[in-house]
Protein backbone atom coordinates (compact mmCIF):
# COMPACT_ATOMS: atom_id res chain seq x y z
CA UNK A 1 0.00 0.00 0.00
CA UNK A 2 1.26 3.47 -0.97
CA UNK A 3 0.08 6.36 1.19
CA UNK A 4 0.12 10.09 0.62
CA UNK A 5 -0.46 12.61 3.40
CA UNK A 6 -1.29 16.19 2.48
CA UNK A 7 -1.28 18.78 5.23
CA UNK A 8 -3.93 21.29 4.15
CA UNK A 9 -3.51 24.17 6.59
CA UNK A 10 -6.71 26.03 5.67
CA UNK A 11 -8.83 23.21 4.19
CA UNK A 12 -12.40 23.70 5.40
CA UNK A 13 -13.67 21.16 7.93
CA UNK A 14 -17.36 21.32 7.03
CA UNK A 15 -19.41 21.31 3.83
CA UNK A 16 -20.37 24.98 4.02
CA UNK A 17 -18.59 26.40 0.96
CA UNK A 18 -19.39 27.75 -2.50
CA UNK A 19 -16.39 26.29 -4.33
CA UNK A 20 -13.37 24.14 -3.56
CA UNK A 21 -11.03 27.08 -4.05
CA UNK A 22 -12.97 29.20 -1.58
CA UNK A 23 -13.01 26.33 0.93
CA UNK A 24 -9.47 26.92 2.17
CA UNK A 25 -8.03 25.67 -1.12
CA UNK A 26 -9.74 22.29 -1.13
CA UNK A 27 -9.05 22.52 -4.87
CA UNK A 28 -5.46 21.56 -3.99
CA UNK A 29 -6.82 18.50 -2.13
CA UNK A 30 -8.94 17.61 -5.17
CA UNK A 31 -5.92 17.89 -7.52
CA UNK A 32 -3.87 15.64 -5.25
CA UNK A 33 -6.70 13.08 -5.14
CA UNK A 34 -6.72 12.96 -8.96
CA UNK A 35 -3.00 12.28 -9.23
CA UNK A 36 -2.96 9.86 -6.29
CA UNK A 37 -5.69 7.57 -7.64
CA UNK A 38 -6.47 7.99 -11.31
CA UNK A 39 -4.75 6.48 -14.31
CA UNK A 40 -6.24 6.38 -17.77
CA UNK A 41 -9.42 4.40 -17.26
CA UNK A 42 -8.64 2.98 -13.82
CA UNK A 43 -8.28 3.74 -10.12
CA UNK A 44 -5.13 2.77 -8.26
CA UNK A 45 -6.41 0.30 -5.68
CA UNK A 46 -3.04 0.17 -3.86
CA UNK A 47 -3.17 3.82 -2.72
CA UNK A 48 -4.49 5.58 0.37
CA UNK A 49 -4.73 9.36 0.46
CA UNK A 50 -4.93 11.41 3.64
CA UNK A 51 -5.65 15.12 3.92
CA UNK A 52 -5.29 16.68 7.33
CA UNK A 53 -7.58 19.71 7.17
CA UNK A 54 -6.74 22.65 9.41
CA UNK A 55 -9.37 25.21 8.44
CA UNK A 56 -12.59 26.36 10.12
CA UNK A 57 -14.86 25.58 11.75
CA UNK A 58 -13.56 22.52 13.69
CA UNK A 59 -9.94 21.57 12.91
CA UNK A 60 -8.14 19.30 12.72
CA UNK A 61 -10.01 16.82 10.58
CA UNK A 62 -8.42 13.77 8.94
CA UNK A 63 -9.94 12.96 5.53
CA UNK A 64 -9.07 9.39 4.44
CA UNK A 65 -9.55 7.85 1.00
CA UNK A 66 -8.93 4.16 0.46
CA UNK A 67 -8.38 3.11 -3.16
CA UNK A 68 -9.48 -0.46 -2.37
CA UNK A 69 -13.00 0.78 -1.56
CA UNK A 70 -13.33 3.99 -3.60
CA UNK A 71 -16.36 3.79 -5.91
CA UNK A 72 -18.69 6.06 -7.90
CA UNK A 73 -16.09 8.71 -8.70
CA UNK A 74 -14.98 10.56 -11.80
CA UNK A 75 -12.13 12.95 -12.47
CA UNK A 76 -14.05 16.21 -12.86
CA UNK A 77 -13.95 18.91 -10.18
CA UNK A 78 -17.74 19.20 -9.95
CA UNK A 79 -18.06 15.55 -8.91
CA UNK A 80 -15.41 15.94 -6.24
CA UNK A 81 -16.90 19.18 -4.97
CA UNK A 82 -20.20 17.32 -4.41
CA UNK A 83 -18.47 14.35 -2.77
CA UNK A 84 -16.33 16.48 -0.45
CA UNK A 85 -19.28 18.71 0.49
CA UNK A 86 -21.39 15.64 1.28
CA UNK A 87 -18.71 13.90 3.36
CA UNK A 88 -17.69 17.08 5.21
CA UNK A 89 -21.40 17.66 5.99
CA UNK A 90 -21.68 14.29 7.71
CA UNK A 91 -22.72 12.13 4.76
CA UNK A 92 -20.89 9.08 3.47
CA UNK A 93 -19.26 7.90 0.26
CA UNK A 94 -17.63 4.50 -0.48
CA UNK A 95 -13.94 4.55 0.42
CA UNK A 96 -13.97 7.97 2.11
CA UNK A 97 -13.82 8.41 5.89
CA UNK A 98 -13.34 11.17 8.45
CA UNK A 99 -11.58 11.16 11.81
CA UNK A 100 -10.99 13.89 14.38
CA UNK A 101 -7.23 13.52 14.38
CA UNK A 102 -4.22 15.82 14.13
CA UNK A 103 -1.30 15.39 11.76
CA UNK A 104 1.09 14.55 14.61
CA UNK A 105 -1.25 12.03 16.23
CA UNK A 106 -1.79 10.25 12.91
CA UNK A 107 1.92 10.24 12.16
CA UNK A 108 2.71 8.66 15.53
CA UNK A 109 0.28 5.83 14.69
CA UNK A 110 2.21 4.97 11.49
CA UNK A 111 5.73 5.81 12.71
CA UNK A 112 6.93 2.24 12.03
CA UNK A 113 6.42 2.73 8.26
CA UNK A 114 8.87 3.97 5.58
CA UNK A 115 8.09 7.69 5.80
CA UNK A 116 9.34 10.31 3.34
CA UNK A 117 8.91 14.07 3.66
CA UNK A 118 9.02 15.98 0.37
CA UNK A 119 11.15 19.13 0.45
CA UNK A 120 13.39 20.75 -2.18
CA UNK A 121 16.51 20.38 -0.01
CA UNK A 122 16.06 16.67 0.65
CA UNK A 123 17.91 13.65 -0.70
CA UNK A 124 17.34 13.22 -4.43
CA UNK A 125 14.37 10.89 -4.94
CA UNK A 126 16.07 8.77 -7.62
CA UNK A 127 18.72 7.77 -5.05
CA UNK A 128 16.17 6.59 -2.47
CA UNK A 129 14.99 3.03 -1.92
CA UNK A 130 11.37 3.32 -0.80
CA UNK A 131 10.95 -0.17 0.59
CA UNK A 132 7.53 -1.72 1.12
CA UNK A 133 4.46 0.36 1.92
CA UNK A 134 5.98 3.86 1.66
CA UNK A 135 4.29 6.96 3.08
CA UNK A 136 4.88 10.37 1.47
CA UNK A 137 4.17 13.64 3.29
CA UNK A 138 3.49 16.84 1.36
CA UNK A 139 2.49 20.37 2.18
CA UNK A 140 -0.26 22.31 0.45
CA UNK A 141 0.32 25.41 -1.70
CA UNK A 142 2.07 27.08 1.28
CA UNK A 143 4.23 24.09 2.23
CA UNK A 144 4.63 22.19 5.48
CA UNK A 145 4.78 24.24 8.66
CA UNK A 146 8.32 24.01 10.08
CA UNK A 147 7.05 22.54 13.35
CA UNK A 148 5.20 19.71 11.56
CA UNK A 149 8.10 19.11 9.18
CA UNK A 150 10.50 18.77 12.13
CA UNK A 151 8.07 16.37 13.83
CA UNK A 152 7.73 14.25 10.66
CA UNK A 153 11.51 14.08 10.27
CA UNK A 154 11.73 12.35 13.66
CA UNK A 155 10.19 9.33 11.89
CA UNK A 156 11.13 9.84 8.25
CA UNK A 157 13.62 10.98 5.65
CA UNK A 158 13.59 14.24 3.72
CA UNK A 159 13.54 13.63 -0.03
CA UNK A 160 13.42 15.91 -3.06
CA UNK A 161 12.11 15.68 -6.60
CA UNK A 162 14.49 18.46 -7.56
CA UNK A 163 15.56 21.98 -6.74
CA UNK A 164 12.46 23.52 -8.33
CA UNK A 165 9.31 23.67 -6.23
CA UNK A 166 6.52 21.58 -7.75
CA UNK A 167 2.80 21.54 -7.06
CA UNK A 168 1.79 18.90 -4.50
CA UNK A 169 -0.31 17.10 -7.13
CA UNK A 170 2.65 17.01 -9.52
CA UNK A 171 4.84 15.51 -6.79
CA UNK A 172 2.28 12.74 -6.26
CA UNK A 173 2.17 12.05 -10.01
CA UNK A 174 5.97 11.83 -10.21
CA UNK A 175 6.14 9.52 -7.20
CA UNK A 176 3.49 7.20 -8.66
CA UNK A 177 5.44 7.14 -11.93
CA UNK A 178 8.70 6.25 -10.17
CA UNK A 179 6.98 3.53 -8.16
CA UNK A 180 5.42 2.15 -11.36
CA UNK A 181 8.88 2.05 -12.97
CA UNK A 182 10.32 0.23 -9.96
CA UNK A 183 7.52 -2.35 -10.13
CA UNK A 184 8.12 -2.86 -13.86
CA UNK A 185 11.84 -3.39 -13.25
CA UNK A 186 11.14 -5.99 -10.55
CA UNK A 187 8.70 -7.81 -12.83
CA UNK A 188 11.19 -7.69 -15.74
CA UNK A 189 13.92 -9.14 -13.51
CA UNK A 190 11.65 -11.97 -12.37
CA UNK A 191 10.78 -12.76 -15.99
CA UNK A 192 14.46 -12.77 -16.96
CA UNK A 193 15.27 -15.30 -14.22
Amino acid sequence: MIEFILLSRKGRTDGNFRSLREAGRLDVVYQCILFAFFTSGAIRRDVMFHAILGGPPRPPLHLIMDGRELRDVRTDEETWEKILRKVLSGGSHPGIYLRRESFQRFLRSISYRNIFVLEEKGRYIRDVEFGPNPVFILGDQVGLPKRDEAFALRFGTKISIGKKPYLAATCIDIINYLLDLATERKNDNRTAD
